[in-house]
């Protein structure tokens, strides 16, 4: 990582305030001020998928090398040489390689050649051209910035820097065109130092063309042709491809602290905008809904209950007697107060899934949070990522603790288990998972293959700073007290009678569930649809305020789930209250497989796995924490309501 705190200027919390829309960008790393003619090194990155030219859909979800052999790149004097990388860039497929291009300050090139022709036979014709019908994208990065395209918003006709270009296009008739040309313009600001300008870097724009007619001479100039002519590699013999490139260096206004603006692009912030106006009134009518029911029902319950607690019930006659069976018969959430603090089935298995719950839940709003003050630079490729894995590393400390005191608090006997199982269970099973579908990966012959000693590197991090740290977390929590319930707990439980309607177990966990997916929909096309096709994403703005409010929605609808269950004498609540919450991560899965129809098309086995496993992780991650959340909300509430009376 290369994060420098001297370059945060104090300022930059007050920028965010104007708007939560987008968030302010602080540069991560210190800027590179060059020289006239100085040499501007070009560094390389994988081929990634994007959306098909023909359909609109994504085909593929795999990453290539650059340097693949079937692509025939041109590769530098002596090979490429490998750029070092954070933790999470590599973890998100990154290979970024020096390559053979040479940019000199100020210096323009209307045409250069990278290297002798090459030739295309029939088998890496087929691969290339696939791939261009499939719509992979080139990357490249100058000077930290990515080598982009100009794209112009449909729906609101703004133009922005898109990152990556495409490696080939397709003709009227559906024929692959192979990008072998490209017109370099690099945007630079002047600043002037003591003696002589300096110049930085603030935008990179690549345009590719086909040229079939494009020609290396022999003393090593380049005739660059013309686009009439474009290449159309032979899938049933040789091509010859000369790779040729022109720079042209535009003075920009654009400050160096600025210049990853114009690469933020939020898309259709109305959008965005609605579908939070429209969750926000939907929360306020749900809570104001729930305080409602809960404020003026309970209230007007506890006083009754308290008021009979006060009457010597010996000395009352059948009348008396009748009047107690009929409010008991009006609510029966108190007729359960002896059962309700009841420990639940498998308490070792729930207690480990809430402490890991907390643990999510404490990196996802740190994070969330860093990012919307823009100290998640994207100029640090794969620094959010990596401050992700970091921050939920170090939070085993409080995974530990809320899972030894919740287990504690259920009156759980097998404390060494509890605490071997909550930093192993759920990050064991993410990781095996993630091990399985990365040899698919690497059987695919793809970059986005992490590399073993990544794996190992992983698990290092763990086992020395997460374990520690959760066992830690264990050990203090077990030293607390338990968490009592103010009501004491019958020897012998209660009967549950059958319940009907919405309080069923499948149909009350379908509807408690898709109201906090209803707060996250929108902003999750946006995050699914740049995730897959290696886009930015940075709108943390509005993701912060949807966190919020699928916090609160998931709090909301779980608590007014346990109430009925306990009105109708259900005191197994706490299963109940966890999965309602959790089948939030149900509906992002049923999501993504939506996604999958209307956006995919893989046509390959392997594709499919990948995209359905990785789905099903990130699903399972919600389902832990949003399950977390509502059943911590609904101990609270229970302690609360039952804490009020007064019970012999």
């Amino acid at each position: 990582m290369r994060f420098n705190i001297r370059t945060l200027p104090i300022s930059s919390l007050v920028l965010t305030l104007p708007s939560l829309s987008a968030a302010f960008y602080l540069p991560g790393v210190a800027p590179t001020s060059y020289d006239e003619g100085q040499s501007v090194p070009v560094y390389v990155n994988h081929l990634t998928p994007g959306l098909a030219q023909q359909d609109e859909q994504l085909h593929s979800v795999f990453s290539y090398d650059y340097y693949h052999p079937a692509l025939h790149f041109c590769e530098p004097e002596g090979g490429p040489k490998d750029i070092r990388e954070s933790l999470g860039s590599i973890l998100f497929g990154d290979r970024i390689q020096s390559s053979p291009f040479q940019l000199s300050m100020g210096k323009n090139e209307t045409c250069k050649a990278v290297c002798k022709e090459v030739k295309f036979d029939a088998r890496s014709a087929t691969f290339t051209n696939r791939r261009i019908a499939q719509g992979y994208n080139i990357n490249w990065l100058v000077d930290g910035l990515p080598g982009a395209q100009i794209n112009v918003e449909s729906v609101t006709d703004t133009k922005f820097y898109n990152p990556g270009f495409a490696l080939g296009t397709l003709d009227e008739n559906g024929q692959s065109l192979l990008h072998n040309h490209f017109d370099i313009y690099i945007e630079y600001h002047r600043v002037g130092f003591t003696g002589k300008d300096k110049y930085r870097v603030v935008g990179v724009l690549v345009q590719p063309d086909s040229r079939g007619n494009s020609r290396v001479v022999e003393d090593g100039a380049a005739d660059c042709g013309s686009s009439d002519t474009p290449v159309i590699l032979s899938e049933e013999g040789d091509t010859s491809v000369s790779w040729t490139y022109g720079v042209y260096w535009r003075e920009s206004p654009t400050p160096w602290a600025t210049r990853w603006d114009k690469y933020l692009h939020v898309y259709d912030p109305k959008i965005h905008w609605f579908s939070l106006i429209n969750s926000a009134v939907f929360v306020v009518f749900l809570v104001g809904m729930v305080s409602m029911i809960l404020v003026r029902a309970l209230k007007k319950d506890i006083a009754r209950y308290n008021r009979l607690d006060m009457i010597n019930l010996e000395d009352l006659d059948g009348t008396s007697a009748a009047v107690e069976d009929g409010i008991q018969e009006d609510s029966g959430w108190k007729l359960v107060h002896g059962d309700v603090f009841r420990c639940p089935k498998s308490p070792l298995l729930l207690s480990v899934l809430v402490g890991n719950g907390a643990q999510l839940f404490m990196m996802t709003g740190v994070t969330v949070i860093f990012a919307l003050l823009g100290l998640l630079s994207p100029s640090n490729r794969g620094f959010l990522a990596t401050a992700i894995l970091l921050i939920y590393t170090l939070f085993g400390f409080i995974g530990g603790y809320v899972s030894s005191r919740v287990y504690k608090s259920f009156g759980g006997e097998a404390w060494k288990r509890n605490i071997i199982m909550t930093p192993v269970l759920v990050p064991g099973l993410i990781f095996c998972v993630f091990f399985l579908l990365n040899l698919f990966v690497w059987g695919k012959g793809s970059s986005g293959a992490v590399p073993f000693t990544t794996m190992l590197a992983l698990v290092l991090i763990w086992f020395v700073i997460s374990v520690p740290l959760s066992f830690a977390g264990s050990w203090l929590g077990f030293k607390q007290p338990a968490i009592e319930g103010p009501t004491k707990t019958n020897q012998i439980p209660r009967q549950v009678p059958p319940m009907s309607g919405t309080l069923r177990t499948i149909p009350s966990i379908l509807l408690t569930g898709i109201l906090p997916f209803g707060a996250i929909f929108v902003e999750l096309y946006f995050i699914m649809t740049s995730l897959w096709t290696n886009k930015i994403y940075y709108m943390f703005g509005f993701l912060f305020l949807c966190y919020g409010l699928m916090v609160i929605t998931s709090a909301a609808t779980t608590v007014l789930l346990v109430y009925f269950l306990l009105c109708a004498e259900n005191y197994r609540w706490h299963w109940r209250a966890f999965a309602g919450a959790g089948m939030t991560g149900g509906y992002v899965f049923l999501n993504a497989l939506l996604f999958w129809a209307t956006r995919v098309s893989f046509g390959g086995f392997t594709g499919a796995v990948l995209y359905v496993g990785y789905s099903a992780l990130i699903s399972f991650v919600v389902f832990i924490l949003t399950g977390s959340i509502g059943f911590f909300a609904s101990w609270v509430f229970v302690q609360r309501i039952y804490g009020s009376i007064k019970v012999d």
